[in-house]
């Protein structure tokens, strides 16, 4: 399977094609934060948080990944991600996989609308969220 490129990730949130508005999509795990941890899980080497880390361009327009964040705050919505980018075709292969999740939408802690002036004609205002899926991603390679 070759490595993961820089430029090809293609991300779909809600069945919306992001790819154009997204400059960063990670998915990332961390220990989960819990006041009760059963030895099953324990054993297993602790529970784990995962999360869609993002970094887009305001668009303020509807039916746009901001949109989304705005006015869909606290649902689940589906989402897929593509590291190596989407075949023809659109089924995922062995070194084209998609991994696929639910998350729960939430506005960002920080910067919802706005920013900074730029002089630059091609700068845009960007706002960074972090949205958790309700389980571990699923990767698909057929």
């Amino acid at each position: 399977m070759p490595a993961v490129n820089t430029r090809h990730c293609v991300l779909l949130v809600d069945s919306l094609d992001c790819t154009d508005t997204v400059s960063r999509a990670e998915v990332t795990s961390a220990e989960s934060d819990s006041d009760f941890v059963p030895f099953s899980v324990a054993a297993a080497g602790g529970a784990r948080d995962y999360a869609l880390a993002l970094t887009l361009a305001q668009n303020t327009s509807v039916s746009t990944l901001w949109d989304i964040v705005w006015t869909q705050s606290g649902e689940d919505v589906p989402v897929e991600v593509w590291p190596n980018g989407k075949p023809v075709g659109g089924t995922p292969t062995a070194s084209q996989p998609k991994f696929t999740g639910t998350v729960t939408v939430k506005d960002p802690d920080g910067v919802l609308l706005g920013g900074e002036a730029n002089a630059s004609t091609t700068a845009r205002q960007i706002t960074e969220i972090e949205w958790i899926f309700t389980a571990k991603p699923v990767r698909a390679v057929a």
